[in-house]
């Protein structure tokens, strides 16, 4: 999450919004998002009913939810997403603010 605390300006140059999904109640991600001085949206998850919807894995022997990252147009579509098969791999910010600025150019180019 540090990753994305540090480029976040950029993700809201390209119109933008982070939400980070945890499986925390909604006490313990509140004072997370304080301690961490965290500027993007967190959604507490405890029953998984995101996590589920969305089809993330969950692999105890891997120490739980493994990363899931989706881009959702304003229109509410799914326009990309990974599911990580460990911890470490989640994608690069480059990767995604890339993706974003293709998305943003085929809606201008859209009548």
């Amino acid at each position: 999450m540090a990753q994305l605390r540090q480029d976040y300006p950029q993700f809201v140059q390209r119109d933008a919004e982070i939400v980070v999904v945890g499986p925390e109640d909604r006490r313990a991600f509140a004072d997370y998002w304080r301690k961490e001085s965290l500027p993007y949206v967190g959604l507490p998850d405890p029953d998984h009913t995101v996590a589920n919807r969305y089809g993330q894995e969950v692999k105890l022997l891997k120490l739980g939810r493994m990363p899931a990252l989706m881009v959702v147009d304003k229109q509410g579509m799914v326009r990309y997403q990974h599911y990580g098969d460990s911890m470490q791999d989640i994608v690069p910010n480059r990767e995604l603010l890339a993706l974003l600025d293709t998305l943003n150019a085929e809606q201008k180019e859209q009548p």
